[in-house]
């Protein structure tokens, strides 16, 4: 119980500190409704301790398949402080911050290429933004996409050559996947290809279809906006950020697919061993 209990604190500390990591991060002048702030991270932070205190799982799937999540989270966590650092730079530049800078600068301008995610999230910024704002959220966005990229291939590593979920015990699909109902909609494993393909069909297509839907929908969010250091953060890495957990999901649930149709065949082997 009481192994249980730390293990949920500590767990929904860390994910009430990295919602207010940025404000952490970013000098006074930059930062915005701290109050905003804090009830954001005491609201996240209790969600992830009762999901992780409880003994019946709600909705947050794979809890107990490292290191999915806790991957997630780092990813998340390591694009959070270097955007950080990089939009603190004009304000409060260090050693560390300009190459930051640097590297974001020189990542931004190599993915700056025709039809990239990062040429649409430059292009749909107006044009009487100021030049280097336009080259800051380019900046943002290709540092924030190559993480994506780069967690993307290491949880690849991870089922390949780690052969997850097995590595770490026993895979209890009911418990890692508290939302998938596997008595409706027909056989299980076509359920979780189907699920899985549109996940990544999804996370593929997102950083492409939001800077467009950001344009159409400018009456109603200027991409002038992102010239807050607090929201382009925010706005940036929840645009790479969460295309990659969707293509995680979908190469996890295609795995559990690929696990249960194993096992499946198994099953029928043994049973024509034993009818010989």
């Amino acid at each position: 119980m009481l192994a249980r209990i730390t293990s949920a604190a500590i767990r929904g500390l860390l994910v009430a500190l990295l919602v207010v990591l940025p404000s952490l991060l970013l000098p006074v002048a930059a930062t915005q409704s701290p109050e905003i702030v804090a009830f954001t991270a005491l609201l996240a932070g209790g969600l992830i301790f009762a999901e992780y205190y409880s003994n019946f799982p709600s909705f947050l799937e794979f809890r107990d398949a490292p290191p999915l999540n806790r991957s997630r989270f780092i990813f998340v966590s390591l694009c959070m402080i270097l955007l950080s650092l990089l939009a603190g730079h004009p304000f409060q530049p260090t050693g560390f911050s300009a190459l930051v800078h640097k590297l974001a600068f020189t990542v931004g301008d190599a993915l700056d290429f025709a039809y990239s995610p990062v040429q649409l999230a430059r292009l749909m910024m107006p044009s009487h933004v100021p030049q280097y704002t336009v080259d800051l959220v380019r900046a943002a966005a290709g540092l924030s996409y190559l993480i994506s990229l780069v967690s993307i291939a290491y949880f690849a590593y991870v089922i390949r050559l780690r052969n997850w979920p097995l590595a770490s015990g026993t895979f209890n699909v009911w418990v890692n996947l508290p939302l998938f109902d596997p008595t409706t909609g027909g056989d299980v494993v076509t359920r979780l290809q189907r699920d899985a393909k549109l996940h990544i069909v999804a996370g593929v297509l997102l950083p492409f279809l939001l800077p467009a839907l950001v344009q159409m929908t400018a009456s109603v969010f200027d991409p002038a906006l992102l010239g807050s250091p607090q929201l382009l953060i925010w706005c940036v890495t929840g645009w790479a950020m969460v295309p990659a957990s969707m293509i995680t999901r979908g190469m996890a649930r295609l795995r559990v697919a690929d696990l249960i149709e194993q096992k499946r065949r198994t099953f029928n082997h043994d049973n024509d061993l034993q009818v010989v």
